[in-house]
């Protein structure tokens, strides 16, 4: 049996998230490490208040170490994936688990990564939910200023722009359901420009590994542990889409018969599901789950 880890993003995060991990050796070792890069808590902040945690410069670095701490227990129960991919914030963890960067390098780019992100202004997202694809591309297409920024399933989008693009697509397309998302910029479209410029600067002093299993990457979902590939995908990530549907249909291509989501929540346990058939789908959120 093939396994994959998959590691969820930004807006999966919960208040408490993260607590049982204290009661181990690795995690309080990782959440210590993290507190001296970070100059603050994640344990703290994951119990503290929930506005103050989905603010991006909070979220992203409480995310990675958590995953981080769960691919740790993971391996101490000699478990380890044939495969990994992450949504978004979560293809740094991908690359944790996969030994292209080690934790605290890691955690350093997550956090000015962050930093970078939550100085965008002057976007936004939507999510949308049933719709007919052609006409959404279509009115895409044709719209300054928007862009496919997450393609998490068939049903299930997220676009991204300025304001008056977002709102002439969500007035022109016909869907079951929209929500305009809490965020401080329009992430992944080519607004991140001048973030992602800076970033592709720190990200070229960063050596990176050879993978010790194929990642599938946002901006291009084939699977590769060539290191230069990585890095290069993970400098266009901040302006490039997250094709999460694509990486949930080439699972089944890679021989996958078992996906293991690490970290919070089942978002992308519930897209694979749509999207997939015949997956054994796990997820993996506490010290708990490890015993199942």
């Amino acid at each position: 049996m093939k396994t994959a880890w998959v590691f969820p993003g930004q807006g999966s995060q919960k208040l408490g998230m993260g607590a049982d991990l204290l009661e181990t050796e690795v995690g309080q070792a990782k959440f210590a490490q993290a507190a001296e890069i970070l100059g603050w808590s994640v344990p703290e902040t994951c119990q503290g208040d929930e506005e103050k945690l989905s603010q991006t410069l909070y979220t992203q670095p409480s995310l990675y170490v958590i995953e981080s701490i769960l691919v740790d227990l993971l391996r101490h129960g000699s478990q380890s994936p044939d495969l990994v991919a992450g949504h978004s914030l979560g293809e740094y963890v991908a690359l944790y688990a996969a030994g292209v960067l080690d934790f605290t390098t890691g955690l350093k780019l997550v956090k000015r990564r962050a930093e970078l992100m939550n100085q965008a202004a002057g976007g936004t997202m939507a999510a949308l939910m049933g719709f007919k694809r052609e006409d959404l591309l279509a009115k895409i297409a044709e719209t300054p200023d928007v862009v496919l920024a997450n393609d998490n399933s068939a049903a299930q989008v997220v676009i991204s722009g300025t304001p008056e693009a977002v709102d002439e697509v969500l007035s022109a397309v016909k869907t079951k359901r929209s929500v305009k998302l809490k965020v401080s910029g329009a992430f992944h479209s080519h607004l991140m420009a001048p973030a992602a410029a800076e970033f592709s600067q720190i990200l070229e002093e960063i050596e990176f590994h050879e993978a010790k299993v194929p990642v599938l990457s946002n901006v291009e979902p084939i699977p590769t542990t060539d290191s230069t590939v990585l890095k290069e995908r993970l400098q266009k990530q901040m302006t490039g889409s997250v094709r999460w549907l694509e990486i949930s249909l080439e699972l089944p291509n890679q021989g996958i018969n078992r996906v293991v989501e690490v970290g919070p929540g089942q978002v992308l346990t519930g897209l694979i599901k749509r999207t997939c058939e015949g997956l054994e789908l796990v997820n993996i959120s506490s010290v708990a789950d490890l015993a199942t």
